[in-house]
C-alpha cells in the first residue's frame, strides 16, 4: 500500500490528511495560526509560522497514523491563493509578514493602474479584474514600503511567492523556487493564455522577473523533502479552490463546484476554452495536467464562513460555528434582516474595493438567532449572485451544484442554498475536497492514478433539493440586492 501526504495551508489553519491509494483518508490533524490587523484594511501573517504550524501537522499525521514515511509515495499541496510571501534568498528568512488575499492596502495601486487604462488589457490576458485581491499589487507594495526590498531584488537576492511557493522552498530546504500554473494564474502577473509572466505587466508595477518562480504543471515533479528521514517527492500543487475542483471530479465542461471556507469560491470547468467574463467574473486556470489545459470560470466572494467568525470572535454571539444551523432553523423566517458582510470589500460580480459591510432591516424585534440567519442567508446569497452571473457568461444551464468545505456541513445552510438556487445541491460525504484534489494531482504526478482511473473513485453524496417556490426564492433575493445597494461605495 502506497500513501499520500495531502498539504492544505487554508487562511486560517494549516492542515494535513494522508490518503491511501484508495483515497480514503487515514489520518488528519489541524492547527489554527495567528491572524493580524496592523490596521483597518491590512490582513497579515507570519510565513515562519504558517510554516510551523505545517511542519507540526505533517510530523502529527504521520505519527497519529502509523505509516512508514518510506509508504509515502508523494506530497500534494493545495493553498491560500493570493497571498504574497517575500523572502531572502541566501538566509530563507521573510522579509516581511505575508500579505493576505483579504488584505485592501493595494487599493491605490489599483487605481494608478485604471488611470493608465491597463484594465482590458488585464481582463483579456491575465482574465482577471483590476482588484486589490490579486498578488502582483501586493508584490509591488512590499517592494515599494519594505527597507531594503527592492534592492535585494534588484540584486537577485529576494524571492515572491505565493504560499505554495513558499511551502515547497521550505520543505525543499531551499533547493527549489517554483509553483504550479493555477497559482501562478492568481498573480495578476501571468499570461494565461501564453503560459508564461507578462513582461508588460512586470514592468507596469516594476516587478523583477527574477524575484519570481518557475511556474511548472500542477501534476509535476517540485522536487522532494528530505526532513523526515525518507526523500518524499512534492508530486501536484494547486490552489485551494482549483484543488477543490479538481477533488470534486469536475473534469468535464460545464461541471461546477461551490467551496464555503473563509470566501465562497465557485468554480465552473470551461475545458480548454478560456472564456472572458462579461459579468466581471474571472477567468482562471484549473490545472494543467501533461499537455491538457483546463480553464474555469470564478466567482470569488471575499467573506462567507469569515462571517460566522465574526459572530464569534468579536460579536460573542455564537460560541461554536455548528451552533448557527439550530439557532437558524428556530425561526420562520429572517424578519426581514439582511447582513452584507463586505468586511473586504465586495468581490464578484460587484468588485467593489470599497465597499463597506452592512446590517439592515433592524427593529426591536431583531435578536441573535436573527443575526445568525442573516449571516448564513448571507452566504447563500452571495453564491446566488455569482451562480447567475456564470450562466450568463457560458450560456450554460446549471442543473446543480457540487458543494464542499467546512459550511457544506450545515444542513440548514444548505437546503436554503438549493432553494434559492432552484437547483440541486450535491454534498459528497467526505467535504474535505480541497486537500483530495491535491491528493489526486500528486497522485497522478507520481504515476499511481490517471485522470481516467479517479472517476472509479465514487463517493457517497447527500442531495438537497429546492422545497421553496421560486416566486418566494426570487422575492428573497430581491431584497438581498436592495440591501447590496446600501453599501457599494459607487451606486
Amino acid at each position: 500500500m502506497k500513501y499520500i501526504l495531502s498539504i492544505d495551508q487554508g487562511t486560517t489553519s494549516s492542515r494535513t490528511i494522508l490518503f491511501d491509494e484508495q483515497l480514503n483518508e487515514i489520518a488528519r490533524t489541524q492547527k489554527e495560526f495567528t491572524q493580524y490587523f496592523p490596521q483597518p484594511g491590512y490582513v497579515e501573517h507570519d510565513p515562519e509560522e504558517i510554516w510551523s504550524s505545517q511542519l507540526d501537522t505533517i510530523q502529527e499525521v504521520i505519527k497519529k497514523s502509523g505509516v512508514t514515511v518510506s509508504e509515502i509515495a508523494a506530497i500534494g499541496i493545495a493553498n491560500q491563493r493570493e497571498t504574497v510571501v517575500a523572502w531572502d534568498k541566501r538566509t530563507g528568512k521573510p522579509v516581511c509578514n505575508a500579505i493576505v488575499w483579504q488584505d485592501r492596502r493595494t487599493a491605490d495601486i489599483c487605481e494608478m493602474l485604471k488611470q493608465n487604462n491597463m484594465e482590458d488589457y488585464i481582463r483579456e490576458n491575465t482574465g482577471l479584474v483590476v482588484d486589490a485581491y490579486f498578488s502582483g499589487t501586493k508584490m509591488k507594495w512590499i517592494l515599494d514600503h519594505v527597507d531594503g526590498a527592492r534592492k535585494k531584488a534588484e540584486a537577485g537576492e529576494l524571492l515572491f511567492g505565493t504560499i505554495d511557493s513558499w511551502l515547497i522552498w521550505k520543505l525543499t530546504e531551499g533547493k527549489i523556487h517554483a509553483t504550479d500554473v493555477s497559482n501562478a494564474s492568481r498573480t495578476m502577473l501571468y499570461h494565461i493564455r501564453a503560459l508564461r509572466w507578462d513582461e508588460k505587466l512586470l514592468s507596469a508595477l516594476d516587478i523583477p522577473k527574477q524575484c519570481l518562480p518557475e511556474v511548472k504543471n500542477s501534476a509535476d515533479h517540485y522536487g522532494a523533502t528530505n526532513l523526515f528521514g525518507t526523500p518524499i517527492p512534492v508530486c501536484g500543487v494547486a490552489g485551494d479552490q482549483q484543488a477543490a475542483l479538481f477533488g470534486q471530479q469536475c473534469f468535464e465542461k460545464g461541471d461546477a463546484k461551490n467551496t464555503y471556507g473563509t470566501g465562497c469560491f465557485m468554480l465552473m470547468n470551461t475545458g480548454d476554452a478560456c472564456i472572458i467574463s462579461k459579468s466581471k467574473l474571472l477567468s482562471t486556470i484549473a490545472w494543467r495536467i501533461g499537455n491538457e489545459m483546463n480553464y474555469a470560470l470564478e466567482g470569488s466572494v471575499f467573506i462567507a464562513g469569515a462571517a460566522i467568525q465574526w459572530l464569534r470572535d468579536q460579536l460573542g454571539i455564537i460560541t461554536n460555528a455548528s451552533e448557527t444551523e439550530i439557532m437558524a432553523a428556530t425561526l420562520e423566517d429572517n424578519g426581514g434582516v439582511y447582513f452584507v458582510p463586505a468586511f473586504s470589500g465586495l468581490g464578484a460580480p460587484h468588485w467593489d474595493m470599497y465597499a463597506k459591510g452592512t446590517i439592515t432591516g433592524l427593529t426591536r424585534g431583531t435578536g441573535k438567532a436573527h443575526l445568525v440567519r442573516a449571516a448564513l442567508e448571507s452566504i447563500a446569497y452571495q453564491t446566488r449572485d455569482v451562480f447567475e452571473a456564470m450562466q450568463q457568461d457560458s450560456g450554460i444551464q446549471l442543473q446543480e451544484l457540487k458543494v464542499d468545505g467546512g459550511a457544506a456541513a450545515n444542513n440548514w445552510l444548505m437546503q436554503f442554498q438549493s432553494d434559492l438556487l432552484q437547483a440541486n445541491v450535491l454534498r459528497p460525504a467526505f467535504t474535505e475536497s480541497t486537500a483530495k484534489g491535491a491528493a489526486m494531482l500528486a497522485g497522478i504526478g507520481a504515476s499511481l492514478f490517471t485522470k481516467e482511473s479517479l472517476r472509479k473513485h465514487v463517493s457517497e453524496t447527500t442531495v438537497f433539493t429546492p422545497g421553496m417556490s421560486m416566486m418566494h426564492a426570487d422575492e428573497l433575493y430581491f431584497n438581498w440586492k436592495a440591501a447590496v445597494q446600501k453599501c457599494l461605495s459607487i451606486v
